[in-house]
């Protein structure tokens, strides 16, 4: 399982920027497919709680080489920590 965990960018479909980080891991690939990959974004504190309405929407993840990938948030949740967006990749892992 190939994992990951840096700075990155969430761009949403009308350019807005939201900077943070993201932890990321993928599972090989079976049967010749893509390997499936997920993870979580932490918006950074400058970025408050992130995009607004996210659930459900896609978004490209930007990694700090340049390498992007889609994902579509499942779900956030709010806490002490602060805000965590569970992400699920669309297409091949960007890592």
């Amino acid at each position: 399982m190939a994992t990951f965990r840096s700075a990155a960018v969430l761009l949403s479909t009308d350019g807005t920027r939201t900077p943070g980080t993201a932890g990321l891991f993928a599972e090989p690939a079976r049967k010749g497919g893509l390997p499936s990959w997920a993870g979580d974004f932490r918006p950074a504190n400058s970025a408050g709680s992130g995009p607004k309405d996210a659930v459900g929407k896609t978004f490209t993840l930007e990694l700090p080489d340049g390498s992007t990938g889609k994902v579509v948030v499942q779900s956030l949740k709010s806490g002490k920590g602060g805000v965590v967006l569970a992400l699920m990749g669309e297409d091949a892992p960007p890592f």
